[in-house]
């Protein structure tokens, strides 16, 4: 029954979300020219709040959960796993006082409405992956502007997404880049759950009547630890949330 509603209520939603981007691509590369930064990223803000929204126009449901009492002004590697695109827009408009920036692939910088411009001037790092030094040093320039803005970052340790929502293990070599040119930036896992099933049958139809959520889980204090360290922590936080791992002795110990 979901994937028959989902043949009649997918337009409506791939519609509406195109529509966003070809709306607020101009939007944005006005706020950009003439009012800079700031401008900018609020037109960049409200977009993602409206990309989210037409995942209600399936009946789907995005609940976004943040409990914790994180800092203002200090630089945070939020560490999230990774399941579809929708993913985003929630960590995008939700995390927005944080500045979270992306960690995306170059070849996305051309040829999207509005994501491309954002990536290009958005302020985050466009990889080449196969180029590792020119991926760590995008890294790098990130992690400075980080220090420097007191900026965040959004990444997905996994590599790439998971079809069935099952984390995969977490790589390493993103985040100790940057923690080592921004040691004090904080660490904070972010557990995502059912986004992969808004688009389990691909982007036609999309699912409908759907609950996916984001929960930010208790940050992590780098206090000169290992990054493998670290991010193991985050990854076991994150199953743990997900009910995907038994829970451990770890957490207790902090």
């Amino acid at each position: 029954m979901r994937k028959l509603f989902g043949y009649i209520l997918s337009p409506l939603t791939i519609v509406a979300f195109f529509l966003a981007l070809l709306i607020f691509h101009p939007l944005q590369w006005i706020a950009y020219k003439l009012f800079g930064y700031a401008a900018h990223k609020k037109v960049v803000d409200f977009l993602n709040l409206c990309l989210l929204r037409t995942f209600y126009l399936t009946g789907n449901r995005v609940i976004f959960i943040n409990k914790q009492n994180l800092p203002i002004g200090r630089p945070i590697i939020f560490m999230a796993n990774h399941q579809s695109l929708a993913d985003i827009p929630p960590l995008i408009y939700y995390l927005r006082k944080y500045h979270a920036k992306f960690i995306s692939k170059i070849e996305l910088t051309k040829g999207i409405p509005s994501i491309s411009y954002n990536l290009k001037y958005g302020g985050g790092a466009n990889i080449d992956r196969n180029d590792s030094r020119q991926s760590v040093t995008e890294l790098v320039k990130l992690a400075t502007r980080m220090k420097e803005n007191k900026w965040s970052t959004v990444i997905f340790p996994e590599g790439t997404r998971s079809k069935n929502g099952i984390v995969k293990p977490f790589q390493v070599g993103g985040i100790a880049t940057i923690l080592k040119k921004c040691p004090e930036a904080l660490l904070v896992p972010i557990a995502i759950n059912n986004s992969w099933k808004l688009t389990q049958n691909g982007f036609y139809p999309l699912n409908t009547f759907t609950k996916a959520t984001w929960e930010v889980l208790e940050p992590i204090e780098p206090n000169g630890r290992p990054a493998e360290e670290l991010v193991k922590e985050a990854e076991i936080r994150i199953k743990e949330a997900l009910n995907q791992v038994a829970p451990s002795p770890l957490k207790g110990e902090l």
